[in-house]
């Protein structure tokens, strides 16, 4: 078993330059693990390839709610995790993150 990071999962399921690397590495070492960042690192990774119109938002498969926020305010997944959560909930966002307060202020406010 090895450890991954993120980018080297990218890499297996966003065909590019390392796509080669990540099978050869799959195939040599087949049980792989990751921390539940990695969750969070991925939609980053989606959001960079929606932005950059290398993917369409129907092909990002999961996470749709978060993508969708991060494509629209240019904050990052990470922080529309903390958006789509607090909408979600039907509860403020309570945050001093600034592009934050400013992309969505119908649902973060600042601590006061």
């Amino acid at each position: 078993m090895i450890v991954v990071d993120t980018n080297v999962l990218a890499y297996l399921l966003l065909p590019g330059p390392k796509t080669k690397l990540a099978e050869a590495l799959l195939l040599d070492q087949p049980r792989w693990a990751a921390p539940p960042l990695w969750r969070s690192e991925w939609r980053n990774v989606l959001t960079t390839y929606l932005r950059r119109d290398l993917l369409q938002p129907s092909e990002a498969v999961a996470s749709e709610q978060v993508l969708q926020l991060a494509n629209r305010s240019r904050c990052s997944a990470y922080d529309c995790e903390f958006v789509a959560a607090a909408q979600q909930l039907g509860v403020p966002l309570v945050t001093e993150d600034r592009a934050v307060l400013v992309a969505f202020p119908d649902v973060a406010e600042p601590l006061e």
